[in-house]
């Protein structure tokens, strides 16, 4: 995860966690929740060997992924997390504020049901 996301996602990981998650995540990512008080689980970069990210997404440890990228570097090492994620169907957010968002719905469904409505209901008044 790219630096400056760190502190915008920090609200959502958090949820997740209240929630019964169990986070993982790699490197500085690690670090900068378990000093924000995230219990983390740190996980290696492909780069760094296995058993790393890519293992446990393939092992069927992870069910959600956040990862945000900076620069072609970063971008090029995330293609076989992306890669792994899409062959998985496994929800891959690129962006600290989709990442959020992501995390608070799942929390909030996890309080209440979704309901749904046909588009209509919402026009039934007669307006002559």
């Amino acid at each position: 995860m790219k630096d400056g996301d760190k502190p915008v996602i920090l609200p959502g990981v958090r949820a997740l966690a209240a929630h019964g998650f169990t986070i993982v995540a790699t490197g500085g990512t690690a670090d900068y929740l378990a000093a924000h008080g995230v219990a983390v689980e740190r996980v290696n970069k492909v780069a760094q060997g296995r058993p790393h990210i890519v293992d446990r997404i393939k092992d069927g440890g992870i069910d959600l992924i956040f990862n945000t990228t900076e620069g072609w570097q970063s971008l090029k090492d995330s293609s076989p997390i992306r890669g792994s994620a899409l062959a998985l169907k496994i929800p891959y957010f690129t962006t600290a504020p989709a990442s959020v968002e992501a995390a608070l719905a799942i929390v909030a469904l996890s309080t209440r049901s979704l309901e749904v409505r046909p588009l209509q209901s919402y026009y039934s008044h007669s307006h002559t």
